[in-house]
């Protein structure tokens, strides 16, 4: 009995590493064909984007990002393929294999910023006549665009705001969108220009497709000399580029309805070397100019910007006022802000006349450094 249970566990325990050695085998067997699928992978020539132009029975004609384009052969596994989609192609004989549905569009949202502001009329100071003109370019058309039927006038398709910068613009911009509750679609121009032939031309059509979608909306171009400065006849091909941009947006004007819910605000620095066709009547025609606040308009941003700061009772602001004479907006707050700094780095709650002193003096420093870095390398 005892041998006969000795042999027993010997053929068991001899069955047990085989079957291991089996259940190894099949996991390297595994491993080793995902290995060669892998490499196959990475021999196999990339494929290339392209967008169809136009489709001619089982073939299509497509435009390559460099702007050539070629007539080509489509796959029988794409199916009802329309022109303007984007496709993957063979690099050695472009013939359509598949869709590119995740990159058929520009991913809008890496160039705009899109948000709903909060800003309110009343933390803009010093721009009644500005505030003004917008309320009745901008704010009522999109409020009650019925008036303009019965009166029977077409209201501007948009403003351009001009001035130096930190005088406000785009806080008017915001401030409009806000109280029309439209989508602020904000664009800085120089994000438009793009790398290669015709993309930014599409990138400002899609744009302007997003703020149709998200109507009522207000499209905000900022630095809009970057794209609409005055044209020449000969340029490199970057220009060329630029000026492409500049058409299809100047395209996407002319295609608005008189009475569409999206209105567009260009913003510049530079209104002297604006290109007349962007300004012209039935464009961007109402120009508003932002400028530096007088004596009037400091008082009032001084105003909002200390609203909610705890202030020594023996401030003298005329004093204050007087030396920040020629200030934007943009520098009394930074001076309402610096001033709070100076009173936390000295223990204090209550901001006194000093701390807006000093105040003044580091950023009128500031400035001049800056002016001084622009003569040396600007």
């Amino acid at each position: 009995m005892v041998s006969k249970n000795i042999s027993k566990r010997s053929f068991f325990s001899s069955i047990t590493p085989v079957n291991e050695l089996e259940e190894e085998n099949r996991l390297l067997r595994e491993t080793l064909s995902q290995l060669r699928e892998e490499i196959e992978r990475y021999r196999s020539p990339a494929l290339m984007v392209a967008e169809v132009v136009d489709v001619i029975k089982d073939k299509a004609i497509i435009a390559l990002p460099n702007g050539n384009k070629f007539f080509v052969h489509v796959s029988s596994e794409v199916k009802n393929l329309m022109p303007g989609e984007t496709v993957l192609v063979e690099q050695r004989n472009l013939t359509v294999v598949n869709r590119a549905i995740s990159s058929k569009h520009f991913n809008v949202e890496r160039f705009v910023i899109l948000e709903r502001p909060n800003v309110k009329w009343s933390e803009i100071g010093g721009l009644a006549n500005q505030v003004r003109e917008i309320k009745e370019v901008i704010e009522l058309p999109l409020k009650n665009p019925a008036l303009f039927k019965k009166v029977g006038i077409q209201p501007p398709k948009g403003i351009l705001l001009y001035g130096p910068p930190g005088t406000g613009k785009t806080l008017l911009a915001k401030a409009v969108a806000s109280s029309t509750k439209s989508t602020f679609i904000e664009i800085v121009g120089s994000e438009l220009v793009q790398k290669f032939i015709g993309e930014g031309a599409k990138l400002v059509k899609e744009i302007f497709e997003l703020a149709r979608q998200k109507a009522p909306s207000i499209v905000f171009v900022d630095e809009l000399d970057a794209i609409a400065a005055k044209r020449v006849d000969i340029g490199t091909s970057g220009e060329r580029e630029v000026q492409r941009t500049f058409m299809q947006f100047l395209a996407e004007i002319d295609g608005f309805k008189p009475l569409a819910n999206v209105k567009i605000i260009g913003c510049t620095n530079r209104m002297d070397i604006l290109d007349p066709a962007v300004i012209r009547p039935g464009r961007l025609d109402r120009l508003i100019e932002v400028p530096i606040p007088d004596e009037a308009g400091l008082k009032e941003i001084f105003k909002i910007h200390t609203k909610h700061m705890t202030l020594d009772k023996k401030i003298r602001k005329e004093a204050i006022l007087k030396k920040m004479k020629g200030f934007s907006g943009a520098e009394v707050k930074a001076v309402c802000t610096e001033a709070g700094y100076f009173a936390i780095r000295n223990n204090r709650t209550k901001v006194n006349h000093h701390d807006f002193l000093c105040a003044i003096d580091k950023i009128k420093k500031e400035e001049a450094e800056g002016d001084e870095f622009i003569r040396m390398f600007g």
